[in-house]
């Protein structure tokens, strides 16, 4: 088992981006106001929320931070063309830099076979060895705590392998804030994100109401699923970029911080 310090190790600031645009106050203030909700919008999140679910690979941490998901994207192309397989991914999938996207894209065209098996164990290792070197998210590990002290449940619903997730719990002396609710890709792929299943499954695990739950995701895939569960959905951006990726897809709610959701936890 690998241990890593427990404290917020991070790259990047904390809070929102500043730039060189914030000269244009307006329109910056316009962003920060749809990015950064206040403690009340927070709160009313929050307080309804008795069981909190977690993406994986964002929120808690960056995954492939110390390992290139680039990189591990290329391999499994490189793999599938060993096989002699090259025209089984088109151009844009093959220049994908990520990973997910050859394997949802192998699946469609030979779903369930062993094929789909073997390159889902392939990403697996991969995130496995990732793992090691992830980063963890500014602010998530006393977050995590945090709202476990307090009475909330918390669990995991990824679009990564269970055994990834809870490998690095473990690493981060997190693993007793989940037990035994970690949720994650299955051989059935057509249940990944934006699918609500892995939402849908720790719900039913722990006899929680959507309307009592609260789900944290970085990605439109993570919103629309929990759109679809019928949860509250709280969105969480390492930059602006992603962050208005997730305004675009409908989310009312983004913070490029955890920080202030553990002020109103803690409050």
């Amino acid at each position: 088992m690998v241990r890593r310090p427990l404290g917020n190790h991070h790259h990047g600031p904390d809070t929102l981006l500043v730039t060189s645009d914030t000269t244009h106050s307006a329109p910056v203030a316009a962003r920060a106001a749809q990015t950064a909700p206040g403690p009340d919008g927070l709160r009313e999140l929050v307080a309804p929320a008795r069981v909190v679910l977690w993406d994986f690979d964002g929120p808690i941490c960056r995954l492939f931070a110390g390992h290139s998901a680039e990189r591990v994207a290329s391999d499994l192309v490189e793999w599938l063309e060993g096989r002699g397989l090259h025209g089984l991914l088109t151009d844009t999938e093959r220049a994908s830099l990520d990973p997910q996207v050859v394997l949802r894209a192998v699946n469609r065209r030979h779903p369930g076979s062993d094929l789909v098996t073997e390159l889902e164990e392939r990403l697996t290792q991969e995130e496995l060895r990732a793992s090691v070197s992830a980063m963890p998210t500014a602010y998530a590990d006393p977050l995590i705590r945090t709202w476990t002290a307090v009475g909330s449940r918390m669990a995991i619903a990824t679009n990564n392998s269970p055994r990834v997730a809870r490998t690095y719990l473990e690493s981060r002396g997190l693993e007793g804030c989940f037990r035994p609710h970690v949720y994650g890709r299955t051989q059935q792929l057509h249940h990944l994100k934006p699918d609500p299943y892995c939402l849908s499954r720790a719900l039913n695990a722990m006899g929680a109401a959507p309307a009592a739950a609260l789900m944290i995701g970085d990605a439109p895939t993570d919103h629309q699923a929990a759109q679809r569960a019928g949860v509250p959905f709280l969105g969480f951006a390492h930059d602006e970029r992603k962050a208005a990726l997730l305004r675009r897809a409908g989310a009312v709610t983004v913070v490029t911080s955890l920080e202030p959701l553990l002020r109103v936890v803690r409050g």
